[in-house]
């Protein structure tokens, strides 16, 4: 089934790995096959991923849309996952439905659970900083 996606003006999105930038003015798309898909809003730019969970929303993100150098990439994801088991065990149950979702090749869900883990780790800084 097609996927009809709706762009406002100059936004960009992530179609099987190219960038794409719409126009000035308002447009649809139809996806007509299976590819990658990520909008411009969902996409976590290099410069963007300052933190540990923001770095393995990065990593799935590149599993996602880079499935040539995809065992480079789910590297990188097991070792931040594991940094972040270590120095944090409230994030368990995230990280343990992030396992599920990536040995599963589900990485668009998987990158819908790692923003959860990003606002429960900015909810544990603010925590922090607030006792400080």
């Amino acid at each position: 089934m097609p996927l009809r996606i709706s762009l406002r003006p100059e936004e960009r999105l992530i179609v099987g790995g190219a960038v794409v930038r719409n126009g000035k003015h308002r447009c649809d798309l139809v996806i007509e096959n299976d590819v990658p898909i990520l909008r411009g809003r969902e996409v976590l730019g290099l410069d963007e991923a300052t933190s540990p969970c923001k770095r393995i929303y990065f990593a799935i993100q590149l599993m996602y849309v880079d499935p040539v150098r995809h065992a480079a990439h789910q590297e990188l994801f097991e070792q931040l996952v594991r940094e972040v088991a270590e120095a944090s065990p409230s994030m368990m149950p995230l990280l343990a439905q992030l396992n599920e979702r990536i040995a599963a090749h589900q990485y668009y869900q998987a990158l819908k659970v790692g923003r959860k883990l990003i606002v429960y780790e900015q909810e544990l800084i603010s925590h922090a900083v607030a006792r400080s």
